[in-house]
């Protein structure tokens, strides 16, 4: 169970520790010339999107197979953060807290 806020209401649980996934996704060069010629129109850059969805998806599940290395039966409090770390490359970090119910 993934949940977004700082608590699970009517469940005790024992806190285990924070957990996170984290992933540096670069661009190709198709994805990067398309882009290219997207900003000269506007809109949305459908690569760009399709890429940053993949990476959250990835970074979601290396935060749970973390938690679920420790035990968890959750993880409360998820939050998901990114930041360019070199030209044409992001990271994504998801984290939490794991937690076991008792």
């Amino acid at each position: 169970m993934l949940v977004t806020i700082d608590s699970i209401p009517g469940k005790e649980y024992e806190v285990l520790g924070i957990v996170k996934g984290t992933i540096v996704q670069s661009k190709n060069v198709g994805r990067d010339l398309m882009a290219g010629l997207k900003t000269l129109v506007g809109g949305e850059i459908a690569g760009y999107t399709e890429m940053l969805n993949e990476a959250r998806q990835i970074a979601t599940k290396r935060m749970v197979d973390e938690a679920t290395a420790l035990g968890a039966d959750a993880v409360v409090g998820v939050m998901y953060g990114s930041s360019a770390v070199m030209q044409g490359a992001a990271e994504i970090v998801a984290y939490g807290t794991a937690v076991k119910f008792k």
